[in-house]
């Protein structure tokens, strides 16, 4: 649902623990670098105060020891070319290896990451990688840093947003490959939280209420993430539906629209964040002032317009903008003026736009909801096409009512059918 730039965070894990591997062989070498800069600053020095002073100079005036203390010097400044020489050596046969090295300590790393994950979880939570998640771990484990850098660190993050692990051992990337099934992974604990969310959003009354119960809970944990955030703007519209209290569905209404809202901030490139929060604007729009109602309405248009740029084959959005479109084509003279007279330009929509959003919904996903063929019903039926309107009522009434919209739209239907010979 929704997605990072710049992706380059599997390579730049796979930098730090390589920073490990290197640390011992930076250090030997900076070590070498200070002794031979210091034999060399202290063989300058001598030098200036020999040129200086002319106490210095080896001659016959200054006799057996000052030739023994230059000889001596110069036997230091070879010593300490002599192990530098001998340290480069080892960092030359050690960069072959270091690679292997690498790999090495990050499958150690990952693999008891992983072990502990999977007893925390436990087998119920587990789940089978993808093909890309596979895919990158071989780059990674067969690659080595280089050929790790293209796909695998983009692919390395998963839907919830966060990073998983990509790499096993070379034993387990043979088991891997000769085994007909999948290798189960563990799955973050978002996810698990999202998928029965989803379950429950699709439940009962208890079950929404429940949904929204859960993401308060979890809100502190999870707040900074918009595929939460919207399924929160979600949860609220469904307490909305659910509750009896007036009150009540005022105060969901009010936090819906401010969560949805934070959804589209956190993430503008979410099409569910913009395709929720116009739906918290619709419903916030029931219990505002004329003047916000107007706002709410344009507010409603303009995210919709922009998750269905998102997301184009979404039929819930066209549906909803059919709606909006219809509404806006029923306006008053005087609802028009009003809206000219806060806001400079009235929204403007015909009937012919809302049955173009209906009928892509419908074609989008066939037989989308009851209450779209009631809406295309009454579109014809605006539009003098009675045949096609009749045909609208006989679709909707063939399909079974199973929520409370269609059990609304069902009532229409009683109301719309005999008016067209039903």
């Amino acid at each position: 649902m929704a997605q990072a730039d710049g992706r380059v965070l599997a390579l730049g894990a796979l930098a730090g623990v390589a920073g490990i591997g290197l640390a011992a062989v930076w250090y030997q070498s900076q070590r070498s670098e200070r002794r031979r800069s210091s034999c060399l600053s202290s063989a300058a020095h001598d030098d200036e105060q020999r040129a200086a002073g002319g106490t210095m100079m080896v001659g016959p005036s200054n006799g057996g020891g000052g030739q023994a203390e230059v000889l001596a010097r110069l036997e230091a400044l070879i010593q300490c070319v002599s192990e530098l020489k001998d340290e480069m050596k080892a960092l030359k046969s050690a960069l072959p290896t270091l690679q292997d090295h690498v790999r090495d300590e990050l499958g150690l790393v990952e693999g008891a990451a992983a072990a502990g994950r999977v007893r925390t979880l436990g087998p119920l939570h587990r789940s089978t990688p993808t093909r890309r998640k596979r895919a990158a771990r071989r780059a990674l484990s067969t690659g080595g840093g280089a050929r790790a850098e293209g796909p695998s660190s983009e692919e390395a993050e998963s839907e919830g947003g966060y990073i998983t692990a990509l790499t096993d051992s070379d034993g387990e990337e043979s088991n891997d490959e000769g085994q007909s099934g999948e290798e189960e992974e563990p799955v973050d604990d978002l996810s698990i939280l999202l998928d029965r969310i989803d379950a429950l959003h699709e439940g009962t009354a208890s079950d929404k209420r429940e949904s929204l119960d859960t993401l308060q809970e979890k809100r502190e944990e999870f707040g900074q993430n918009s595929t939460f955030l919207w399924r929160l703007a979600r949860a609220y519209c469904d307490a909305h539906d659910v509750s009896s209290s007036l009150e009540e569905k005022k105060a969901h209404a009010e936090t819906g629209k401010q969560v949805g809202e934070e959804a589209v901030t956190l993430n503008p490139l979410c099409a569910d964040s913009h395709q929720w929060y116009a739906i918290m604007c619709g419903i916030m729009a029931e219990y505002d002032t004329v003047q916000n109602k107007i706002k709410n309405g344009y507010l409603f248009k303009d995210h919709l317009d922009k998750a269905i740029e998102l997301k184009p084959q979404d039929p819930l959005s066209y549906y909803l903008l059919g709606r909006w479109c219809y509404a806006v084509a029923q306006l008053s003279w005087i609802e028009r003026k009003v809206a000219a007279t806060l806001f400079g330009e009235p929204p403007n929509a015909t009937v012919q736009d809302a049955l173009k959003h209906f009928l892509k919904a419908e074609e989008i996903r066939p037989r989308y909801s009851k209450t779209n063929f009631v809406f295309l019903a009454k579109c014809y039926r605006d539009l003098s096409q009675k045949q096609e309107a009749r045909k609208m009522c006989d679709a909707a009434s063939s399909m079974d009512s199973v929520s409370k919209e269609d059990e609304e739209a069902q009532k229409e239907l009683d109301l719309l059918c005999p008016s067209l010979g039903v």
